[in-house]
């Protein structure tokens, strides 16, 4: 089972799961009362792109010039 990245609201500063390049609907910070339902203004916010993807498999050899042996 593999888990959805968080990343922190833009409105209310939770970590909040990012779905399909949106922030996951989630509520504000704070109690509310038990018939109050209210989402924060940041659900369904489009979530900015991070500075550099993540790298599968570190870092990768820089390309050398030339033929590459075979074997």
């Amino acid at each position: 089972m593999s888990s959805s990245p968080r990343r922190a609201c833009p409105v209310c500063t939770r970590e909040i799961a990012v779905v399909g390049g949106r922030f996951a609907r989630h509520d504000p910070p704070g109690r509310r009362s038990a018939l109050e339902l209210i989402s924060c203004p940041g659900s369904r916010r489009i979530a900015p792109l991070l500075g550099t993807p993540p790298k599968l498999f570190g870092e990768a050899d820089p390309p050398t010039p030339g033929q590459q042996p075979l074997f």
